[in-house]
C-alpha cells in the first residue's frame, strides 16, 4: 500500500478526535442488569467519531454551489482526500461505499448520486452519498449503502456550520432535491433517510434539522480504560467474572484457547468465509432474514475486508479452540473507535461454554490495549450491548413524499416503523416477539 493511500485511511489516529459529544454525565453501572429501562444510559449526539453525469452547478447563491456525481470514482481523489479531516464516521470511507455499489448496489439497480457542497473559492464543504434505488416502477432517494451502514449521516467540512448556518441548510437541501430532479435518470418518489446521529463529529447533524423520526433501534457505546481488568470488574459483577472464568476453562480442555488478530490475506479470507457461515446459521437460528443471502453480500464483506487499500481500517479477529474458529468477528478502526460489525460463533458441543463472549472479552482487551477509546457496539438493542456500554446514540430517519404515488408509501412505511419502535422500545413485547420469533424458526427446521 502507497504512503498516499495509507495517509488517506488514516487507522487509529488522533485517539482524541471523533468522541461522542455527551449530552449529560456518563456513569457507571452493574454490567449484570439487564433489566435496565430504556433512558438509564447517557444520550450522545454522534458515533466516536456507476454512470458518470456532468451535471449542471445550481446553488443558493454565488457564495454556494453543489454539484451531481453518478460515478464514485469522478471523485474518488478528492473524495479520500476529504475524508482524512472532515467530520464523519468509519462507513463514510469512500472505499467501503464503492465496494458496496460494486458488489451490492450493481445488482439491483442503484444509481450513485454523490451531491458536492462548495463555497465560492471551490473549496468541498460537504459530500452527501446518496443513491437512487428502485423498488419494482418505484424510485427511492437514500443513503448509498444505507443498510451496511450503521450510521449515515453527511461528510462535513470542519468549517461547515460556520459556513453554513442550520437555518440556511433547508435551502440548501431544496437547492439538492431540484439538482436531482432536473435530470430524469435521478428522479424519485420518496426520501428514506435511515440510522442518521444527531451529530456529524464535534457539528449538529443538519439533517435532524429536517421533520426527521426516532428510529426505530439505538445505539451503543463504552467508554474504554487503560486496563482491561478495571474495566472488566467495572463492567460485570463479581459472580458473572467467576462463571466467566469457568466457561474459559472448560473451553481449554478442549483445546488451547487463543485470540487472533487476523492479518495473512489467505487467513482473512478463510476467517470471513467462517463468520459467514456462522452469521447465517444464527440468522436462521433467530428466524429472521439471513442477510448473508442477500445478492452481493458475501462478496462485499469478503472484499472489503481483504482489500490492500482498507487494511489499516478492517480487522478481523477470532477465537481459536485448538484448531477450530469458535467465534468470529470483523471490525472497523477509526479514529480512536472500534466499530463492531459483525461477531458471530459456532453453534455445537462448545457453545454451552460461551465461546461468543470469549471472543468478545478478548476482543475488548485488544482494544483497551492497542489504546482506543470508545468501543461502539453500532446499531442493535440487544441486552448484552447495553451491558457493556456507558453511552446510547438516538438514531433518527427522515421519511417523506416526493410524488403523489409516493405518499401512499411513505404513510405505509410511517405506521409500520412506528409499531415497529413501540415493540422494540417495550420490553415486554420486545421478549415476547423475540421468543416467539425463535419457537417459530425452530419448528421451521424440523
Amino acid at each position: 500500500m502507497s504512503e498516499n493511500t495509507a495517509a488517506l485511511l488514516q487507522p487509529e489516529r488522533g485517539l482524541q478526535e471523533g468522541a461522542p459529544t455527551q449530552t449529560s454525565t456518563m456513569r457507571s453501572r452493574e454490567a449484570s442488569d439487564s433489566s435496565i429501562k430504556v433512558n438509564d444510559l447517557p444520550i450522545a449526539a454522534s458515533p466516536p467519531l456507476a454512470l458518470t453525469h456532468d451535471a449542471p452547478t445550481c446553488g443558493l447563491s454565488t457564495n454556494f454551489s453543489l454539484t451531481l456525481h453518478g460515478d464514485l470514482h469522478d471523485i474518488e481523489t478528492e473524495w479520500k482526500r476529504f475524508e482524512q479531516h472532515a467530520d464523519c464516521a468509519a462507513f463514510q470511507h469512500h472505499i467501503w461505499l464503492a465496494k458496496f455499489q460494486q458488489h451490492v448496489g450493481s445488482r439491483r439497480g442503484t444509481k450513485p448520486a454523490i451531491v458536492c457542497g462548495r463555497d465560492a473559492s471551490g473549496s468541498l464543504l460537504i459530500i452527501l452519498p446518496l443513491a437512487i434505488e428502485a423498488h419494482g416502477p418505484f424510485r427511492c432517494l437514500t443513503w448509498l449503502g444505507s443498510e451496511l451502514c450503521d450510521y449515515n449521516m453527511p461528510i462535513l467540512a470542519k468549517e461547515f456550520a460556520q459556513a453554513v448556518p442550520a437555518d440556511r441548510f433547508a435551502a440548501i437541501w431544496s437547492d439538492t432535491l431540484l439538482l436531482l430532479r432536473n435530470d430524469p435518470g435521478f428522479r424519485f418518489d420518496w426520501i428514506d433517510l435511515q440510522k442518521m446521529p444527531d451529530a456529524v463529529g464535534d457539528q449538529k447533524n443538519p439533517f435532524t434539522g429536517l421533520d426527521v423520526a426516532a428510529h426505530p433501534s439505538g445505539a451503543y457505546v463504552a467508554t474504554l480504560g487503560r486496563s482491561w481488568e478495571a474495566f472488566y470488574a467495572e463492567k460485570r459483577s463479581a459472580s458473572t467474572r467467576k462463571r466467566e472464568r469457568r466457561q474459559f476453562k472448560h473451553l481449554a480442555e478442549h483445546g488451547k484457547v487463543q485470540f487472533v488478530d487476523v492479518e495473512d490475506r489467505v487467513d482473512v479470507e478463510r476467517t470471513v468465509a467462517t463468520l459467514i457461515r456462522q452469521k447465517s446459521q444464527s440468522f436462521v437460528r433467530m428466524g429472521v432474514d439471513d442477510l448473508m443471502a442477500r445478492p452481493g453480500y458475501q462478496a462485499f464483506y469478503r472484499e472489503v475486508a481483504t482489500d490492500a487499500q482498507a487494511r489499516g481500517v478492517i480487522h478481523v479477529s477470532r477465537l481459536d479452540v485448538g484448531t477450530r474458529a469458535v467465534a468470529t468477528g470483523l471490525g472497523l478502526r477509526f479514529r480512536g473507535s472500534y466499530y463492531l460489525i459483525l461477531s458471530s460463533y459456532e453453534d455445537g458441543a462448545l457453545t454451552r461454554f460461551g465461546p461468543g463472549r470469549a471472543h468478545l472479552n478478548e476482543l475488548i482487551r485488544s482494544t483497551i490495549d492497542r489504546g482506543f477509546r470508545y468501543f461502539d457496539f453500532t446499531v442493535g438493542d440487544e441486552p448484552y450491548k447495553r451491558d457493556w456500554s456507558d453511552i446510547e446514540l438516538k438514531l433518527y430517519d427522515y421519511l417523506a413524499p416526493a410524488t403523489m404515488r409516493g405518499r401512499l408509501i411513505v404513510a405505509t412505511m410511517v405506521a409500520f416503523r412506528r409499531t415497529k419502535r413501540f415493540i422494540k422500545q417495550t420490553p415486554v413485547l420486545w421478549r415476547v416477539f423475540s421468543k416467539a420469533r425463535s419457537i417459530l424458526a425452530s419448528l421451521r427446521r424440523r
